[in-house]
């Protein structure tokens, strides 16, 4: 089987451009500001905080999940989340990295 057009590419930008897809929603945006907002595990506040339905919020936390940027807990039928603050420091040093770029000496059209 040949490459996909990923292979060409290195994991560190594989990875980043995974996390500003994911990230690329105002949706999740609103619901990770909500999470730091309320600097705590949050089980059913975000659906009247935020105003979608259940079944939109549970879709935009599943996809903040598959890239680990919250995590979360079963308490009986409800499921709470919270920040992975260890993700998010590793998130914030990822972009970091890549938006510090000295353009003082170089020279663009």
């Amino acid at each position: 089987m040949g490459l996909t057009k990923t292979d060409i590419f290195t994991d560190e930008q594989n990875e980043l451009a995974a996390i500003a897809k994911v990230l690329a929603h105002p949706a999740r945006i609103a619901i990770l500001q909500e999470l730091i907002k309320l600097k705590s595990c949050v089980c059913g506040e975000l659906v009247t905080e935020i105003g979608l339905a259940q079944a939109t919020i549970s879709q935009h936390l599943k996809e903040l999940k598959s890239i680990g940027i919250i995590k979360g807990t079963i308490d009986g039928t409800s499921m709470c989340y919270c920040i992975d603050q260890e993700k998010w420091k590793m998130i914030q040093h990822q972009f970091t990295a890549f938006l510090e770029v000295d353009f003082n000496n170089k020279s663009c059209c």
